[in-house]
Formats: structure tokens, C-alpha cells, sequence
């Protein structure tokens, strides 16, 4: 009887941990959904949920209650995170901007080695490997041009579903960070101060755009995955590296000593964290 007690309170106490990492993990990745640079799809896949939730929302009614469980705890960190970073935002990458991506790169840094794993877990030939290099060049080709892409837009129900038509992309297809081209229509700090002030004619349009673009098309990435994963993940991680170069900072004006310091500081810490985040994983599979 008492190693039944024992062996329920370890079950009870990892189903906790498991929860609250999934919850931590929900919150970097809304991190995604607000933070310039910063891809919700890209780290949805290197925290290893990427491949799950597309299944998922591309069969709704498949698993149901088991995946709704599972995907609880990230929507609730996700929302969090959005919700919080949507106070913090405007400071932090006003006056910290350069040191805090640091951080973002070494979390990308740091599960990169999982993350090539994940792609080969089917084998890997040259065509892969070709697949990758092209995806990298064509995703850092195709962010380095966005800026051009985009030009300022009025604000009103029609482009704010349009808004969440961008932040779904930035689910569904990792590496593609929504806030960044929010930026270049001129939409990016009014969305910020809609989360963070509650207002619903922003939040709505958003959630119902994005609704639709995630439903719609996650079942046609799920489709592809289902016919050629080796090929869509080294897709996926290519642009993934490129998202993860778009995002190193270039300005360090005014830098100090001390300055440089917290950037090497903060590379590490997010590697460390990322290295972490990806052992943990494998309880999951």
C-alpha cells in the first residue's frame, strides 16, 4: 500500500511539473505574438509541440479531451505571456532592446541541437540538406526584404483581422515573426496597448482572423507533414536559423562595457534555458 502511495505522489507530482513546463513554454511562445523578431511557430517546434498541435487543430475532434488537456496549460501560458509582455514591451525593447533579443538567440541557440535531431528522426539524405540550405537563404532573403513589403494602413476592424491573419502565420509557419510586419503597418504598438488596455475592437478582430486562418490551414500543413515530414522539417529549420539571424541586434549605440556584458550574459542564460527546456522534452515522448 505504501509503494502504491509513494509510486501516485511521484505520477501527481511530475503531472504538475509536466503542466507548469507546458505553461512556461506557452509563454515563450505567445512571446512570439508580440515581440518583433520573435516566431510563436518557430518555438512551438523547438520546444516540441509544433508537430502535435498542428494534428491537433487540423482534427479537431480526434483526441479531443486528451489534447485539450495537453494544449490547456500552453494556451493559458500563451495568453499570460501576451498579456504581461503586452506592459512590458514598449520599455524593454525601448531602452534594452539589443540585450533582451540576446536572450531570445541563445533560447534559439540553445535547442538547436534538439531541434536537428527532431528533423532527422526519419533519416536525412543530401535532398534534405539541399532542402535546408535553401529554405535558410530564402527565409533570411525574404525577412531582410519585408521592411519593404509593407507601408502604413489605417485601423479598423478589416485590417485588424488582417493583423490576425499574420499572427496565425506566425503559428502555423515557423520562423515567420507577425510582429514584425505589424511594425511595418504601423500597427504594432496600438496592438500592444489593445492587450494591454482589454480593448475588445482590437482583441476580437484579431482572435476571430486568427481563428479562421489556423483552422483552414493547418489542415494542409498537417497534410504535407503526413506525406513528406523529413522534407517540411528541414523546411521548418531552415527557416527557423534564418529567423533566429534576422533577430541578432546590430545597434549598440551608447553601449558600455557593462552593456556588451549583459549581452554575453543574457546569450548564455537563454542557451542554458534552452538546452534545459529541450532535455525535459523527451519526458513527454
Amino acid at each position: 500500500m505504501e509503494a502504491v502511495m509513494k509510486n501516485g505522489t511521484q505520477a501527481s507530482q511530475k503531472d504538475v511539473k509536466d503542466w507548469f513546463l507546458r505553461f512556461i513554454k506557452g509563454m515563450f511562445i505567445g512571446s512570439g505574438f508580440i515581440l518583433p523578431g520573435v516566431s510563436g511557430g518557430a518555438l512551438a517546434a523547438i520546444f516540441g509541440i509544433y508537430e502535435r498541435m498542428i494534428s491537433f487543430l487540423a482534427h479537431i475532434t480526434k483526441n479531443f479531451k486528451e489534447n485539450v488537456l495537453f494544449f490547456l496549460p500552453v494556451g493559458l501560458g500563451g495568453l499570460t505571456g501576451l498579456f504581461f509582455l503586452s506592459f512590458a514591451v514598449s520599455f524593454l525593447l525601448g531602452s534594452y532592446a539589443s540585450i533582451i533579443l540576446w536572450f531570445f538567440v541563445g533560447c534559439i541557440v540553445g535547442t538547436v541541437p534538439a531541434l536537428w535531431k527532431e528533423a532527422g528522426k526519419k533519416g536525412r539524405s543530401k535532398r534534405e540538406l539541399v532542402i535546408l540550405t535553401v529554405s535558410f537563404l530564402g527565409a533570411l532573403l525574404f525577412l531582410w526584404q519585408g521592411a519593404g513589403l509593407f507601408t502604413e494602413v489605417p485601423q479598423n476592424i478589416g485590417t485588424w483581422m488582417i493583423a490576425g491573419f499574420l499572427i496565425a502565420l506566425g503559428v502555423i509557419v515557423p520562423g515567420l515573426s507577425p510582429s514584425n510586419f505589424l511594425v511595418y503597418m504601423g500597427m504594432y504598438k496600438s496592438m500592444a496597448d489593445g492587450f494591454k488596455n482589454l480593448e475588445l475592437d482590437v482583441i476580437l478582430p484579431i482572435a476571430f482572423g486568427g481563428i479562421i486562418t489556423i483552422l483552414t490551414l493547418s489542415k494542409i500543413i498537417d497534410y504535407i507533414f503526413s506525406k513528406a515530414y523529413l522534407q517540411l522539417f528541414h523546411f521548418i529549420m531552415g527557416v527557423v536559423l534564418a529567423s533566429t539571424v534576422m533577430i541578432i541586434p546590430t545597434d549598440y549605440t551608447g553601449f558600455t562595457f557593462v552593456s556588451y556584458l549583459a549581452c554575453v550574459l543574457m546569450l548564455v542564460l537563454g542557451a542554458l534555458l534552452g538546452a534545459w527546456m529541450s532535455r525535459l522534452e523527451k519526458r513527454y515522448k
